[in-house]
This record gives C-alpha cells, structure tokens and sequence, in this order.
C-alpha cells in the first residue's frame, strides 16, 4: 500500500544521468547519417529499467548550471520519469524571451523523436504530452511555455515551478512579465504546482538583495494560479536548497554566498522532488494518493511546510 511519504525516499527506479551536447546525437538511415542533436546541451536522468515513462521537461535558474541539479533530477526519475535539463545559456541579460524560444525547440525536439537515441536501452519516452517544470527564472520561463509565449508541438501535461522569481522586486519584472496583479487568473492550461521558500524573500545580509523577493515570487504566482493548482513552501529553507549537496565552480559557490539558505540541502530536495513527483502522478498517471496524502498528512514532509494551499477545479 502506497505511503504519501514514499515520494521523498529514492524511488525503486536505479537511474542513469548522461550528457547530451548539440552535435553528439546522430541518427542512422540505410544511406546517410543525419544529425538530429538537441537545440541546447542537455542533461538526462532516465531510469534504467525496460520501459515507457513521462517525460518532464526541468529549466535550470539564473545563471546556473544544470548539472547543479543533478541529484534532484535523479530523484524524480527514480519514481519513473525521464528528466530533461537543457542548458539554457552560460551568460544572459534580463531578457528571458530567448529562453522561452530555446525551451519551446527542446520540447519539439523531443517530439521529432530526438530523444529516443540518447536513452538506456529498452527505455521509452512517452510523448503524448510533456510536463515543464523550472527554477527560480526557469519557473519564469516555464510559465512563459505554458501561457503560449512560444508554440510547441507537444501538448503540456502539468506545471511546477520551484520557487519561480518575475524580477528583482515590485515595478522590476523582468521581460517578458508573467505576473499582471490583476484578479482575473493567468490563463495557463494545466495543472500548476508551486513551490516556495521562506527564505527565499530573505536577504542573506546588508550586501545582497532577496534572491526570491516578496511580490515577485512563489505566492505571487500561486494568487494568479486558475484551478487546479497547489502551494507548498518549505518554511526554513532557502532559494537554492534543493540543488546538489556540492556546486562547483564560481557559479556553485555564488549558490551559497548569494542567497540565504538552510542548515542543509538533503532535506529540502527530497521535500521537491518527492512534491514533484506527487504531483505529476496525479496529474499525469492519474494516481493521486502521493500528493493526496501530502495534502491530509502534511507533516510526512521531510521539512516543516508554513504553507499547504490547493486551490480546487
């Protein structure tokens, strides 16, 4: 019998995480060898048993590597998902319009079938639609993908943005703006979870601004939410909590001296993605008993939550 806790364990699935740069994906006909790689690099974690599972779709935040979230995106494909990180870019400005485009030819990558030669043997993408899932500005961008800032040919499943930011502050969004502070809810065409910090919208100290700041972030995006969507925010634990446990590199280390954040990333990981991976089996297995019982129970949480909100179609 199914747990509500089991989410935030490692899931039955042994996994396998691979590189995928744009040139290195090639497919073979009986007369030529043609190129099919992926529009950005990517990182995939796929299970590694015999199968056919959903594929979610993960957007790295600003100015990070998706390799930062590694340990993250092998949790959710232990409980039977193929997780795709592009990386997005390795500088960029405020603009986030050429995300949007980026992330919208990664998806109809995948529905070229660009996927299936990257993955463990026996293992298939089931593409009769796709979840998009970010962080931080990839939530942005995410929500951007689902509104229909950019076409794709895939059909979008479910939404999750972990602790989404649209600026710098209230008056500061950043181009494209997401957020319109107006009652009338944003149109997006799938389920939608959110996931917060309570100290995301904390300064680490006099130096740095808020990495998530308030009016700007998670329940700024949930109040816009139609139904069905869902709130969760891990209370103690900050803005880059669920990245890997080591970040290398001046980017790794800006992850830490940035923004403020918890005694520990282990918990605040398994909290996203088992969150996660409840939600996208309600929504897109049709099994709602994980994220049900997270919603009864909320306390099976490996971290202490100040907020539980569902909003009901």
């Amino acid at each position: 019998m199914a747990s509500a806790g089991d989410v935030f364990d490692h899931g039955r699935h042994s996994t396998s995480l691979a590189q995928v740069d744009e040139a290195k994906t090639r497919r073979c006909s009986p007369t030529s060898v043609t190129a099919v790689g992926p529009p950005k690099p990517l990182l995939i974690a796929a299970p590694c048993d015999a199968g056919e599972y959903p594929v979610v779709v993960f957007l790295h935040g600003y100015l990070a590597n998706n390799y930062f979230y590694s340990q993250l995106l092998q949790h959710v494909a232990s409980h039977g998902f193929i997780v795709i990180a592009p990386q997005m870019y390795t500088l960029s400005g405020p603009d986030t319009t050429a995300e949007i485009n980026s992330a919208a030819a990664v998806v109809d990558w995948l529905a070229a079938d660009g996927l299936s030669s990257t993955l463990p043997l026996d293992v298939r993408p089931n593409l009769t639609a796709v979840s998009i899932s970010g962080h931080s500005r990839g939530g942005k961008v995410a929500f951007a993908l689902a509104l229909g800032h950019a076409r794709t040919s895939l059909p979008l499943a479910a939404l999750v943005a972990v602790d989404p930011v649209d600026g710098t502050g209230l008056g500061q969004q950043t181009a494209p703006p997401i957020l319109t502070y107006k009652e009338t809810p944003l149109r997006v065409q799938a389920p939608v979870m959110v996931i917060g910090t309570g100290l995301g919208e904390v300064p680490r100290n006099a130096l740095f601004l808020p990495c998530a700041p308030l009016g700007v972030s998670h329940a700024a995006f949930y109040d816009e939410c139609p139904a069905p969507a869902c709130h969760l925010v891990a209370r103690d634990y900050g803005h880059t909590d669920m990245m890997d446990d080591v970040t290398r590199g001046a980017k790794g280390l800006a992850t830490r001296a940035v923004c403020k954040s918890g005694e520990s990333r282990a918990p605040m990981r398994r909290f996203v993605g088992g969150a996660m991976v409840a939600f996208l089996k309600k929504w897109v297995e049709g099994r709602p008993e994980w994220l049900d019982g997270i919603r009864d129970r909320p306390e099976v949480a490996p971290v202490v939550l100040s907020a539980v909100e569902f909003r009901d179609e």
